[in-house]
């Protein structure tokens, strides 16, 4: 079968009753389903752009005056199409329409309109209830009772799909469908997988959760429930450390410390090692001190070189493997994809340049290795500022010299 196990469901669903209009005619109660709600139930069962109805033939049986007005009587032949992965369903309808205006364009519009409708109707109520093919049956037994009459059971059976979509298994029991998906859930090793999962379910899940209100059963919150459990879930799989029990009974949080209190790993350790990326402000504005390595200009930009490193996700890499260059060649290295072949055309190592400046600002600008040492290093920096600051006063003080010579390549 083409069309899909929800939409199977959907079609042997019972009529609502608050849908079933009634109208006299040559002395007797008619009843019909507005065509309105015909079309709307095909836009939801099939969809917007898998169904569509194409007229065949009309012709006006009669026109003519009537009283102070203009009649017409019209019969149409209607095919409405439905296309179900890859093949057309294909189904006709006759129907017959009549319209009174005070024009004669009027009273053709409104019966000729009237006979395709009645003909759509005819062609959809082939596909089962919801259409109006229970309002065929004397014994009404496709239309659900109104709300105050005795429920009638939800409809089945519920089918439980895995991530690529395929079917799982069938339940006749809203309950034993809801137990299984939740077990799906909780089984999911990604996040991927457990949305995965859930759009190839929740369609039923809102017919279930339909059906239930329709019958008007206690309220059982079985959606509600899954929509909570999938929450709980995604949150074990997004984030590890703060992982949440997601078996029926347990929404116990297991307690973790706080990201201030867990002790940091350095990862250039590990046997599958990172690289160690160093942060100095101090030294950055020691690079951008020097002048430009490509044309000498002042001031200048402290330049990462993207490739000494390998690249993490918005990371740069370390501050030890920076140059100075100036903004026209700042912004030309950052337009260009190839940066290696950017400074081999230049005849400059940058990597060489950078590991100069790195030793040389090392030794002004000492990295400590315990905290223990910030307040002598901080001490030192700023015993390092007044003397400079003296120097100034005195005029002895000079502007530190650019790395170049041996950075360049012959």
């Amino acid at each position: 079968m083409a069309l899909s196990d929800t939409q199977v469901t959907q079609l042997r669903a019972k009529l609502e009753a608050k849908h079933v209009k009634t109208r006299k005619a040559n002395g007797a109660d008619l009843h019909f389903v507005e065509g309105w709600h015909v079309i709307a139930e095909a836009n939801r069962i099939f969809g917007y752009d898998a169904w569509d109805r194409r007229t065949l033939a009309s012709h006006c049986v009669w026109s003519g005056p009537s009283d102070a007005y203009f009649g017409a009587a019209y019969t149409a032949k209607v095919r409405v199409s439905v296309r179900a992965g890859d093949i057309t369903i294909v189904r006709e309808g006759s129907g017959t329409g009549e319209g009174r205006a005070l024009t004669p364009g009027q009273a053709h519009e409104l019966a000729l309109k009237g006979a395709e409708t009645d003909a759509t109707k005819r062609a959809l109520a082939t596909f089962g209830n919801p259409f109006g093919l229970a309002l065929y049956d004397r014994e009404r037994l496709g239309v659900r009772k109104a709300k105050g009459g005795k429920p009638s059971p939800p409809i089945g059976p519920w089918i439980l799909r895995s991530a690529s979509g395929a079917d799982e298994a069938s339940f006749d029991k809203p309950s034993e469908f809801a137990g299984a998906l939740r077990k799906a859930m909780s089984e999911a090793r990604d996040i991927e997988l457990l949305f995965a999962i859930w759009e190839q379910n929740v369609e039923t899940v809102r017919v279930l959760n339909k059906s239930l209100k329709q019958d008007a059963l206690p309220k059982s919150g079985i959606a509600p429930q899954l929509v909570s459990h999938l929450k709980q879930c995604a949150i074990a799989l997004v984030k590890p450390g703060n992982r949440v029990n997601c078996e029926a009974k347990g929404r116990e949080t297991i307690p973790v410390l706080p990201a201030s209190a867990r002790p940091k790993i350095d990862k250039s350790v590990l046997t599958i090692s990172e690289p160690k990326r160093i942060r100095c402000k101090e030294h950055l504005r020691f690079v951008a001190s020097q002048p430009c390595v490509i044309c000498g200009r002042s001031p200048s930009h402290a330049h990462h070189v993207r490739y000494a490193q390998s690249r993490g996700l918005s990371l740069k890499v370390s501050d030890e493997f920076t140059v100075p260059l100036c903004a026209i060649h700042h912004d030309n290295i950052h337009t260009t994809g190839k940066e290696q072949e950017w400074w081999h055309e230049r005849n400059i190592d940058p990597l060489k340049v950078a590991n100069a400046l790195w030793r040389h600002s090392r030794e002004r600008y000492p990295v400590p290795r315990d905290k223990a040492d910030l307040p002598r290093i901080r001490e030192d920096r700023v015993d390092q500022r007044q003397s400079l600051a003296q120097a100034s006063e005195d005029g002895t003080a000079g502007t530190p010299a650019p790395i170049d010579g041996a950075n360049r390549k012959p």
